[in-house]
């Protein structure tokens, strides 16, 4: 039987749950290719990956996915990594560059124009260049690694999912694992969770936790104790109870204020 095509991104916050595919035994038994993540979700509808970690929001928008249970990208505080960022101040702000890497952050920064900060703005997609955005429109959205890199003593910042959770007293979900049905076809689909699981484990041991930080922390300019936290406090990598609640939420929010299609049903491998 083929290998299964993994459609990854390669971003500071997904090492930990890449830990077995990039340095264990999980790796030889599966083709892994990077991308940003949006393009892993047409990967995925496309048909040229089995299995990504697809954005929350295109899981509302590819038929024939199950979701690998327990394992996401989450955060229940601020995620430092998905960022609003202006100079003024944000009730002053008219129009909204958003970062064409994403599809869920996009859905969401229009939930929380629509719902509690005054109603839509004139949204414009564009490459997550802060300058060029910034020089286009009042503000602009930037997720991933290149949030993290903004100097937010320069700006007037907006932490996405710390609004979510002060609004909405839910935990956020930006991706999670997601498989395309027809390739669990004569598979055990329970190994298959289990390796992704497991792979989450490993990488968030201390041990394995301080080998990313030491790694990344130079790759991304940041400070050692920077990325420390982030990975330990700001994101969350469980799709736990909370969670679930927090995305449900978050697709009826979206289909109400026009931004995703209606809410679907969770369906799990």
């Amino acid at each position: 039987m083929s290998r299964l095509k993994i459609s990854a991104i390669s971003y500071l916050n997904t090492a930990p749950l890449l830990w077995d595919f990039e340095r264990g035994a999980a790796g030889a038994d599966f083709d892994i290719s990077y991308t940003i993540p949006s393009a892993c979700a047409e990967a995925l509808r496309a048909g040229t990956a089995d299995i990504g970690i697809i954005p929350a929001a295109a899981y509302a928008t590819i038929p024939d996915l199950v979701i690998v249970p327990d394992v996401a990208i989450a955060s229940r505080q601020a995620v430092r990594s998905i960022l609003l960022v202006s100079k003024m101040p944000v009730g002053e702000v008219r129009t909204v560059a958003l970062d064409t890497s994403s599809m869920t952050s996009v859905a969401l920064t229009k939930i929380l124009f629509a719902k509690w900060l005054g109603g839509a703005r004139a949204y414009t997609a564009m490459a997550p260049d802060l300058d060029s955005m910034l020089a286009s429109c009042d503000a602009a959205l930037l997720i991933g690694d290149p949030a993290l890199q903004v100097d937010r003593a320069r700006y007037v910042t907006l932490d996405l999912a710390e609004e979510w959770v002060a609004r909405t007293g839910k935990s956020f979900v930006f991706a999670f694992w997601a498989i395309r049905r027809q390739a669990l076809a004569g598979r055990n689909v329970t190994a298959i969770a289990e390796v992704f699981q497991k792979s989450r484990d490993h990488g968030l041991s201390p041990k394995n936790l301080e080998a990313i930080a030491q790694e990344w922390a130079p790759r991304l300019g940041l400070a050692v104790e920077f990325v420390r936290v982030y990975l330990t406090h700001n994101i969350h990598y469980y799709l736990d109870p909370p969670c679930l609640e927090g995305l449900e939420l978050y697709y009826r929010l979206g289909a109400e204020v026009g931004v995703l299609p209606p809410e679907p049903q969770l369906r799990f491998v």
